[in-house]
């Protein structure tokens, strides 16, 4: 097997190989574009490094030292060469971008000798003597695990003594003392002396970029973003160039277009006499990106040709890193860039009138998630509140909350309920916990492409980056603007589009997208199969439901509609003590319901409405048990209360979800189905007279046998026939039920018998098909079952597809194998889940329904689903 490939051997094609970096790095040399010289280690090197148990395969060494001799060749240096050396960075290249989740080692090959070369030949001892110390700081901090904070305090110390402001200000000869220091921390801290041979450090390295694939922060990130496990990272060893040997020379990142907002215009940050992560980590502030004109035309123009180049190339807006050494541009590496779902709409319009994209293209550029990030919250247009601060808009939208300091305070104060915003003086990969824990992140250093902003942008947070008022004192837990002083615990809102900071709470609203965000939906709509319903209980739910796209209502619960202040109402009918008293109560209900469904049918005029009978068990709308017991035991239940007492105990079970709910209530309730049916059918039967369009779906949940329908069935159409009998007037409706059991899978042939439709109840489906309470396990050890990877997924997040989903495949095969019309849906949250709706489209489903906010999501899930399994071209 081949572990090694120069950079002019592969292709974009090859990103599971060479990881999206090596890929990039070899397309873009093939391109004939300035890249920097080297060769990458492919994934399966990392992927046979971790199956050893952290032991590097047989081979991979020499071939490493075969690429290095080729590439030794190629630039006339070598590695570790006293008079002229070849200096090289190590960094990790995963499948898909994971931006400084793992690690990177630069100005690799640096000793005590070859440092006097770089020396020389720059005529820079100063340059070299920096380059030098960064090689040891971050040599020991990422391979040999030193604490970084061991190297700023030193650092930061040495500043103090000289009484200068910034590190560039520091001499030669006080870096090439700092050179000695750090090597004296590595072997306190290490336990080992630095290594000076760089074969060596090169081996090092390697492992080290290896074992980060494995680190705590990029394994929350690939479970943040669902990357998978397995991949592996590449490795990818290139020449250094320079940005920091003085003001000739520089260092930026670019965006072909904006990634906050998608305007058709270059965007990014640049930095004079500088390396890359100086930019990066948000340690100085940088200038705009058309600044690099001021500086450097030259390069600046040839920047604007490559960054065209690589746009129509790859078909997509690029994030570019460069170099600028000594008045010569070099293209470090580039990628298809992370950006807002706002800026993700506009590129894909954009594109696609441009001609770049087609339409279908567009679509699947969108990602459903991404429409959700458009539904987050904005500061209140009519709120009035004063600004503390202000900062770089580095991601949009809003959040409030309280402040904490450090990643593991905001983790562990945000698994405790509370809302937190995560204030850091810049943000490193270290801190990617508590960004994914916190509402919103902001940091007092850094630019528009720093850590924070980037990772902020593709988690869909709001952040506010390089709020240069805001002086943090990290040991005191609080900052300060001006006399304005906020502790830890204090509230702030933070509005991550305006760059405004504010103290306290301000109201927030959600936005209503348009514009693209229309555009988008509407093309989706003209690719997917599967209809969109939605879940909703109260007509505004279902109006709103209808903005967002729904073609419906797959789940109206009507458990929901017996809450509130008709409590009371139906604690009678659960207390009545004759059939006449139970009939009272039942009236009264009938007629609260019916105006109920009225509304929803209105609200939903022309489109089917799915209403399920009640399903929960009746102990749900009696007081909890245990407080009865306790207030009888006090001495303070009235007869009322005591008639509840007693209520409770006849209607408690030991299991109550596998108890007398659904169906098996409605058998030994009689009254309670009919009312429920009555109700319905009076309401479509008003509508109607009213001129509307009720397309009414009676769904009977829970039912596992054929008889148990066909009883409750008859018992609907007995009393459908009698209302319009009654009225002169009658309406065209189904019934159906929910499959929600194994069983009724099982023998969803004979259902089908009488069933018009199924909804497949996901949720408690789940639940059974697995044996898990969902309540318990989700809190218990779910958690630890990711971690383990003994499931690929919270399976009541996206559906088991290999389990649960193999009862759904089944269900849908026996039932249209007696009914071939049957109509078939889901219901469940799984609904609004991409994975899922696209399983949902593999097995021939008729719609899925979720709650009104993920209906554009699912529209959207819907369409790729359409794409993936070769369905119908959008027209152009």
């Amino acid at each position: 097997m081949k572990y090694v490939y120069a950079f002019e051997e592969g292709s974009k094609e090859q990103k599971y190989l060479l990881g999206g970096k090596g890929a990039n790095l070899a397309e873009m040399t093939n391109l004939g574009l300035p890249v920097p010289p080297g060769f990458t280690i492919t994934t399966d090197a990392c992927k046979a490094y971790m199956a050893a148990g952290d032991a590097l395969p047989e081979g991979l060494m020499d071939e490493v030292d075969d690429a290095l001799v080729a590439l030794e060749a190629k630039m006339g240096k070598q590695l570790g060469d006293p008079e002229d050396p070849l200096l090289v960075s190590v960094r990790s290249g995963a499948p898909f971008s994971m931006p400084g989740m793992m690690d990177t080692v630069l100005n690799l090959g640096l000793n005590d000798s070859s440092v006097q070369g770089l020396a020389k030949q720059t005529a820079n001892q100063r340059f070299a003597m920096d380059s030098y110390r960064r090689f040891v700081q971050m040599f020991g901090k990422i391979v040999l695990g030193v604490p970084g904070e061991d190297f700023e305090e030193a650092l930061h110390h040495l500043m103090g003594e000289r009484g200068v402001p910034v590190d560039t200000a520091l001499s030669a000869a006080d870096l090439q003392g700092l050179v000695g220091t750090f090597k004296g921390i590595v072997a306190e801290r290490a336990g080992v002396a630095f290594p000076d041979e760089p074969r060596e450090q090169l081996r090092y390295a390697i492992e080290a970029v290896f074992k980060s694939w494995n680190g705590k922060r990029a394994r929350d990130y690939r479970r943040f973003e669902g990357i998978p496990d397995d991949l592996g990272t590449a490795v990818n060893v290139q020449t250094m160039v320079f940005g920091n040997k003085g003001d000739d020379s520089g260092t930026g990142v670019a965006f072909t277009r904006n990634p906050s907002t998608g305007e058709n215009v270059g965007y990014g940050d640049f930095l004079a006499n500088a390396q890359g992560e100086d930019v990066v980590a948000g340690i100085r502030i940088t200038e705009p990106l058309d600044a690099m004109g001021r500086h450097f035309p030259e390069c600046h123009a040839q920047l604007l040709d490559v960054m065209g180049t690589l746009e129509r190339h790859y078909r997509d807006m690029c994030d570019i890193e460069f170099t600028i050494e000594q008045g010569r541009l070099f293209i470090l590496q580039t990628r298809v860039g992370k950006r807002t779902a706002a800026a993700a709409l506009r590129m894909a319009v954009d594109m696609e009138q441009e001609g770049l994209i087609d339409r279908n293209e567009a679509v699947l550029r969108i990602q459903p998630a991404q429409l959700d990030q458009l539904l987050h919250p904005q500061f209140d247009p009519s709120a009035s509140y004063e600004v503390l601060a202000t900062g770089l808009n580095a991601s949009p939208g809003a959040a409030v909350g309280r402040v904490f300091f450090t990643a593991d305070e905001a983790e562990a104060q945000a698994q405790a309920g509370e809302r937190v915003i995560l204030v850091r003086p810049e943000t490193s990969p270290d801190d990617l916990h508590g960004m994914i824990a916190a509402r919103g992140i902001l940091t007092s250093r850094g630019g528009l492409v720093s850590h924070a902003a980037v990772v902020a942008r593709g988690m869909g947070k709001p952040a506010i980056c390089g709020a240069e008022s805001v002086r943090i004192d990290l040991k005191a837990r609080r900052f300060a603007v001006g006399d304005v002083v906020v502790g830890e615990g204090d509230v702030i809102s933070i509005n991550g589009s305006s760059g405004e900071v504010v103290v306290g709470e301000v109201p927030v609203v959600t936005p209503e997208p348009t514009g693209p965000f229309g555009t988008i939906l509407e093309w989706a709509d003209g690719i997917r199969r599967l209809a969109v319903r939605t879940n909703a209980d109260l007509p505004e739910d279902a109006a709103k439901a209808r903005e967002f796209g729904a073609e419906g209502i797959g789940l109206c619960r009507t458990e929901h509609m017996f809450l509130g202040d008709r409590l009371g109402l139906v604690q009678r009918m659960i207390l009545a003590a004759d059939e006449a008293e139970e009939q009272a109560a039942l009236v009264e209900l009938e007629r609260l319901q019916k105006a109920d469904f009225v509304g929803i049918l209105e609200a939903m005029d022309g489109l089917p409405v799915t209403i399920r009978l009640l399903d929960p068990p009746l102990h749900e709308f009696l007081p909890d048990h245990e407080e009865l017991i306790v207030k009888e035991a006090l001495g303070e239940l009235d007869d009322e209360g005591r008639r509840l007492l007693s209520a409770s105990e006849a209607w408690r079970e030991a299991n109550p979800m596998l108890g007398t709910r659904g169906c098996r209530l409605g058998i030994i309730k009689p009254g309670l189905y009919r009312m429920q049916a009555r109700a319905v059918l009076e309401a479509a039967l008003e509508r109607r007279a009213a001129g509307g369009d009720p397309q009414v779906e009676i769904m009977i949940p829970l039912a596992v046998t054929r008889p148990e329908l066909d009883l409750l069935e008859d018992w609907v159409r007995e009393e459908a026939e009698a209302l319009f009998a009654s009225r002169g007037a009658r309406v065209e409706f189904l019934v159906g039920t929910m499959v929600e059991t194994p069983r009724a899978a099982l023998v969803a042939d004979e259902i089908a018998a009488v069933a018009e439709f199924f909804s497949f109840g996901t949720n408690d489906l789940t639940q059974m098909t697995f044996g898990f309470s969902r309540d318990d396990v989700e809190g218990r050890f779910m958690p630890q079952y990711l971690e383990l990877g003994l499931l690929p997924s919270n399976p009541f997040e996206t559906l088991d597809t290999e389990g649960v989903g193999k009862v759904v495949r089944m269900a849908v095969e026996l039932g249209r194998s007696t009914r071939p019309d049957l109509k078939l849906g889901i219901c469940g949250e799984h609904g609004g889940d991409p994975a899922s709706v696209a399983f949902c489209h593999e097995v021939g489903l008729d719609y899925v329904s979720c709650s009104p906010y993920r209906v554009p999501l699912a529209r959207l899930a819907a369409a790729h689903a359409a794409l993936g399994a070769g369905g119908p071209a959008a027209s152009a």
